[in-house]
């Protein structure tokens, strides 16, 4: 590895040049000097085992700009994506590509988490018990069986006849509860275990966001094997690393998981031990008291903080018989546990959840006790600890945000880290390496400070690459006028009425981004009358009704669809040419006001003389925002409009620095000037089909 950056410049500006390998490698490859010049400040982090937080607008290339120096100089490499749709395309196109372009001699594999991957043990067992959910399983069921007897990976991505949300993929993978590792009769043939051993050997790894977390808090996936030899650790779509971590630092129990163990006890007790106890009265008081639990709160969609329970709410009695029953329970299964390995498991399991009980307590004792002696405290686990502030001074803080989410079947019992910084830091500790964010979305008008400081980046350098779109000539941003504050009950209504006009002369090629289900359930029904009403025969794509994938598939087929999406759609999703021309925005995507943890750290950041909604809120909306908003200019052939109906961003004083931060697009109020930009781009459209030699670009690939 060379000595100082300086080395790799003039092979970065050779390999990236017009007569470069890159350029032979792919057909439409055009240089670009923002991409060049990122892939140069990534080798120089490498070279120096530093870290970078890189921003780079869409089109600059961001993906080959981090390849070319990880797969010459990066040593062994994880890099980690947001999606399993990313991870698949960098496996499977991206990094081949380059390699090839390269001659780089490096290997490469692909790490996905366990639930991927089909269990044989788990197979072998729901052929025999028959144990299934739905009719269509019993199809699903022998396509797998079948499958298994191929594959080589045993990735269920590969067998794509069964849908990945199909109930039967719950039956033939394990979790890492139910996973008997190396005392499987299976464990020489596993296809977890091929797979890590197959990335421990790799000088390249492609995982994803949540493997790297949840190995990171339950040394789970194999990453615990990789990361100490690894040189160099690149995270792309690195703006959604806070919210993953935090999923992943925290934990949930549930009423579901209780009874879900409970039906697994009285199968395994009746099949092992059915002499041993009397199993329907040992699960029995567990199940009541799980099922007490969650009605305890009798509305459903409640999220309430610890000390916003009530002391008098039959929560916490009914949490302290669940705990009660939990024990009784424990100490069946501790007497039949050497009958069979699933006995075993099934008391593990419940220890476990019974740890995470404990946790909880009456608003009067210590909100933030230390975990039941019965489980060692870990660094996630434990409740309060040190964190340093952006001057290096160290503080005293509390880690975890105690709240409950009522659902109409299940009660969840979510223990949340109020900062992912310090235990994300503890993990970066150690071996030097270097670290790579990168992402589209990372900066509120080229300031890191608030990515820096969710993550604990804060001295860590930051740079930001323009995109080379002409954003000027390619767009215009729409913000509608006379529309109510969004906290009013017309505003759905008000917005719809405003957008209708706007998707008519779009010709369709839409998406409609809402901030809500709510919102997307009401547009989708006022959509499909008003098209009805007017004789539109635009195709309505509608979250829910379909699989994210299905519904752009068949967005992009149609040509001229509306699509209505919530937070899925806002980001990951890649339409180029005519099919998408607007994307409208219902509103400013603020964290819901009453959201524990989001009260829990504002909270905390006033205490420290922050303001919240200026420090977080605000922040954390914009990049929100701008992800939205990057779905609509994909190429440089794209030109479309941003419509953003929420008023607040004229009429705040908070507006100008979000609309700052979007692409700088041409701006109006105006739907006359929409109109008008719609009915040129139709004259293009037709000039295009009479002139086949006239027609757009094709899409860059790198």
């Amino acid at each position: 590895m060379p000595e100082t950056p300086g080395i790799h410049d003039a092979e970065i500006d050779r390999l990236f040049g017009a007569g470069g390998p890159l350029g032979g490698a792919v057909g439409s490859y055009r240089p670009r000097h923002a991409q060049t010049e990122m892939s140069k400040a990534i080798a120089a982090a490498i070279a120096s085992q530093g870290t970078l937080i890189a921003e780079a607008g869409t089109g600059t290339g961001k993906t080959f700009a981090y390849l070319v120096p990880a797969l010459l100089w990066g040593g062994k490499v994880i890099v980690s994506t947001g999606t399993k749709t990313l991870q698949d395309q960098l496996y499977n196109r991206d990094i081949p590509t380059v390699r090839r372009a390269l001659h780089a001699p490096v290997s490469v594999a692909l790490l996905k988490g366990r639930s991927n991957y089909v269990c044989h043990f788990h197979l072998e067992r729901t052929l025999q018990n028959g144990r299934l959910t739905a009719r269509e399983d019993v199809g699903y069921l022998r396509d797998i069986s079948r499958f298994v007897k191929t594959t080589s990976s045993g990735d269920k991505a590969e067998l794509t006849k069964v849908p990945e949300t199909a109930s039967v993929w719950n039956l033939v993978t394990s979790t890492r509860d139910t996973c008997f590792g190396s005392e499987c009769q299976y464990y020489q043939d596993c296809f977890v275990m091929k797979a890590r051993k197959e990335a421990q050997q790799a000088d390249v790894v492609v995982v994803n966001h949540h493997l790297f977390f949840a190995d990171v808090a339950l040394k789970d996936t194999g990453i615990a094997e990789l990361l100490p030899s690894a040189n160099t650790v690149i995270f792309d779509e690195a703006h959604q690393l806070p919210e993953t971590a935090t999923l992943f630092f925290g934990e949930t129990v549930s009423t579901s998981q209780v009874l879900e163990l409970c039906r697994d006890v009285l199968a395994e007790g009746l099949s092992h031990a059915r002499d041993g106890a009397d199993w329907p009265r040992v699960v029995a008081p567990v199940e009541r008291a799980a099922r007490d639990l969650r009605l305890a709160f009798p509305e459903d969609s409640v999220r309430l903080a610890l000390n916003q329970i009530a002391q008098s709410s039959a929560f916490f009695p009914a949490l302290d018989t669940l705990k009660d029953c939990m024990d009784d329970m424990i100490a069946v299964l501790e007497k039949q546990d050497e009958r069979a390995e699933t006995i075993e498991q099934c008391r593990d399991r419940a220890n476990e959840i019974l740890r995470q009980l404990e946790t909880w307590s009456a608003p009067e004792e210590p909100a933030t006790r230390k975990p039941a002696a019965k489980a060692p405290a870990t660094p996630a686990q434990s409740q309060e600890g040190q964190a340093e502030n952006p001057d290096g001074e160290q503080v005293q803080k509390p880690f975890y945000v105690l709240w409950v989410e009522a659902f109409s079947s299940s009660l969840q019992l979510h223990r949340t880290p109020l900062s992912i910084a310090p235990i994300f830091n503890k993990q970066r500790e150690g071996t030097p390496r270097s670290w790579i964010f990168t992402s589209a979305t990372l900066a509120v008008k080229r300031d890191f400070n608030h990515y820096a400081a969710q993550m604990g980046l804060w001295n860590a350098p930051a740079q930001s690459w323009p995109s080379p779109f002409n954003y000027g000539e390619q767009g215009i941003l729409y913000v509608p006028q006379n529309l109510p504050q969004p906290n009013s009950f017309e505003y759905t209504d008000a917005v719809i009425d405003a957008a209708l006009p706007t998707i008519e002369a779009a010709g369709g090629r839409c998406f409609f981004l809402c901030t809500t289900l709510r919102a997307v359930n009401r547009a989708a029904e006022r959509l499909r009358a008003e098209f009805e009403a007017r004789g539109l025969t635009f195709p309505l794509f509608v979250q829910g009704e379909a699989g994210r994938t299905e519904l752009l598939d068949r967005f992009r087929a149609a040509g001229n669809g509306v699509l209505i999406g919530s937070q899925s759609f806002w980001e990951g999703v890649d339409v180029r040419g005519d099919a998408l021309s607007l994307v409208i925005i219902d509103k400013l995507p603020f964290s819901p006001p009453d959201d524990p943890v989001l009260a829990a750290r504002i909270s905390e950041m006033e205490k420290q003389g922050l303001n919240g909604f200026v420090h977080h809120q605000l922040p954390a909306a914009i990049i929100n925002l701008k992800q939205g908003a990057g779905r609509l200019i994909r190429d440089e052939g794209d030109r479309g409009v941003l419509m953003i109906c929420d008023p607040r961003i004229i009429t705040k004083n908070y507006g100008r620095r979000i609309w700052q931060s979007l692409p700088p697009f041409k701006r109006t109020r105006e739907l006359a000037m929409v109109q008008e930009f719609f009915r040129q781009q139709d004259e293009r459209r037709a000039a295009a089909s009479a002139a086949p030699d006239a027609a757009l670009p094709e899409p860059d690939l790198a």
